[in-house]
């Protein structure tokens, strides 16, 4: 696919608000548009997550979850490319579920109707989905707040799979091709700011992958 003048609408977390990049020219998707020519729109919103929240949280801005806001996008995009997961795992309160669900109380059921609404809305788009990246915490059962999850990290990440094979939906799975992981005291110096959010040069190695990824589609 050739990039230069593609409308590309990006829905996330923090990582896609850039968060701990130095400027937006060197958040992952900023760098499609200086360096490819993309037309990139950022719709990131730190802390958000893909399935609902169940009870009152810190910040109320946290509930913004992603299908809430598909249609506070541009109408007009090319591709649309969905990358989020690790909050809900992080600090969401909503089960992992099961593949039958159709509810955004789960993360499965979340994900079923995030990709409805998004298809819905794009007809003519390509959408693609990446996994999230991994971080310090991913193996953790009891999250910082206390909340006892279905699984590590991996599960939320194999759900994502699972769903958007379903659709026949592109995938890039970030959570193996990145390299980044966190664990490892160089490469969460090297690429990250705090073991979770890149720094610039781990934006750079998700811009990368991305760009490879969308020429080849």
């Amino acid at each position: 696919m050739e990039l230069k003048g593609l409308k590309i609408n990006f829905l996330g977390d923090s990582i896609t608000e850039g968060y701990d990049s130095s400027d937006l020219e060197h958040c992952y998707w900023g760098l499609l548009e200086k360096n490819d020519g993309v037309i990139a729109r950022g719709y990131g919103i730190a802390g958000t997550r893909i399935a609902r929240q169940q009870s009152m949280f810190i910040d109320p801005k946290w509930d913004n979850y992603f299908r809430t806001r598909v249609d506070k996008m541009d109408p007009d995009a090319d591709v649309v490319v969905v990358f989020g997961g690790v909050n809900d795992h992080g600090h969401g309160d909503a089960h992992l579920g099961n593949m039958s669900d159709r509810t955004d109380d789960t993360f499965y059921g979340a994900l079923h109707l995030l990709y409805q609404d998004i298809i819905k809305r794009y007809p003519g788009a390509k959408l693609v989905v990446m996994t999230p990246m991994r971080y310090e915490d991913e193996d953790a059962l009891v999250n910082g707040f206390g909340i006892r999850k279905d699984g590590p990290l991996s599960a939320y990440r194999d759900a994502i799979c699972e769903v958007a094979e379903d659709y026949d939906i592109y995938l890039l799975d970030i959570y193996n091709k990145c390299g980044i992981d966190p664990k490892d005291p160089k490469l969460r110096r090297e690429f990250t700011s705090d073991g979770l959010h890149p720094n610039d040069a781990g934006h750079a190695v998700l811009y990368r992958l991305l760009r490879e990824f969308l020429m080849g589609i």
